[in-house]
């Protein structure tokens, strides 16, 4: 898929996880762990080590079945990333981890909290990276300085789609009912995979069409700090541009659900969601419920430097956003 850029396309290319080392990822789930619960919260560092499977051999090292196994979301197998798991043990007491040996891994924390740990209840996560064989230059000092003021295109990148697209074309194909799915995860990222395809189609091409800084009759904004959305009148397009340069607040795109079709939207982004109605019509076979997503994520926090290895990176991001998204706006092949 060619999607825009917010900036044009990047004039250099570089390396992004040439090592291990150079993308580090420390999770934040926002909140405190009560230390006293029927879960038991297991902080780990993991090294080329696949979410999922390092959740299956806590579970298998507790004694209890991977479904009573949780996380806060999937990370980079190709990195260095630090995350919690949450394990259901009510009545148990806590395993004595230093037991727990796996390649790769190293426990960090262990404690107890009264609530499961659930996909999506973090705070965001913080980066670090090296992008090597890259140069300073004019261009990307420009793009790094709007990156800080302005963000990037929130797109889903290419770990939500699965390898070569497989999840995307698993997603196609349920829906078009050449397949069926029973696996309960399966399905979860088919149905991810087709709402992200359809997110950033409109994303992009609001970027071609140069309205990402401007909001239009019948767009849907978020007001900024909050979960609140409304939809965007003719008569208050002038005040909500205004509130738009503020940062009050932002443009979003469609996660389709089920009602999609019939939600107000502007024209452009009412023609991508009609043009997938196979899509439209499995939302509404899953019964999924439609949601909004920022057309653009903004990293926090943001610092770099040049060094003779590349360029030094670390910021922030919000949950589901992609560092590499971030990335992509200042060197090509960045993987």
């Amino acid at each position: 898929m060619n999607l825009a850029y917010l900036n044009g396309s990047p004039s250099q290319k570089g390396l992004l996880k040439a090592e291990f080392a150079d993308f580090i990822v420390k999770e934040e789930l926002g909140y405190p762990l009560s230390g006293q619960g029927e879960f038991v919260a297991v902080k780990i560092r993991k090294t080329n080590a696949n979410t999922l499977f390092v959740g299956e051999k806590l579970a298998d090292f507790a004694g209890i079945s991977a479904k009573n196994m949780s996380y806060a979301g999937l990370k980079d197998r190709h990195a260095i990333t630090e995350q919690w798991f949450c394990l259901h043990l009510p009545g148990q007491d806590t395993p004595d981890f230093s037991d727990f040996v796996l390649e790769g891994v190293e426990v960090l924390e262990v404690t107890r909290h009264n609530r499961k740990i659930r996909v999506g209840s973090l705070a965001g996560n913080h980066f670090e990276l090296l992008l090597r064989e890259v140069e300073k230059t004019d261009d990307l000092e420009r793009r790094l300085a709007r990156l800080k003021t302005t963000g990037f295109p929130n797109y889903f990148t290419e770990q939500r789609f699965g390898r070569d697209g497989h999840n995307l074309t698993q997603a196609l194909r349920w829906a078009a009912g050449e397949i069926k799915v029973k696996d309960r995860k399966k399905r979860s990222f088919y149905l991810s995979a087709a709402r992200s395809e359809v997110f950033n189609l409109v994303v992009s091409a609001r970027l071609q069409a140069g309205q990402i800084d401007q909001v239009l009759a019948n767009d849907a904004l978020q007001l900024a700090g909050s979960n609140s959305f409304f939809v965007a009148q003719e008569a208050e397009l002038e005040a909500l541009n205004q509130r738009l340069t503020e940062g009050d607040v932002l443009l979003t795109a469609p996660l389709i659900g089920e009602n999609s079709a019939d939600l107000p939207a502007n024209p452009q982004e009412k023609d991508i969601i009609n043009q997938h109605q196979a899509l439209l019509k499995l939302m509404a076979q899953e019964r999924m419920k439609a949601a909004r997503r920022p057309m653009l994520a903004k990293p926090q926090d943001f610092l770099w430097q040049f060094e003779p290895g590349g360029l030094r990176l670390s910021f922030f991001l919000e949950a589901g956003s992609y560092a590499t998204g971030l990335v992509r706006e200042l060197i090509e092949n960045a993987e």
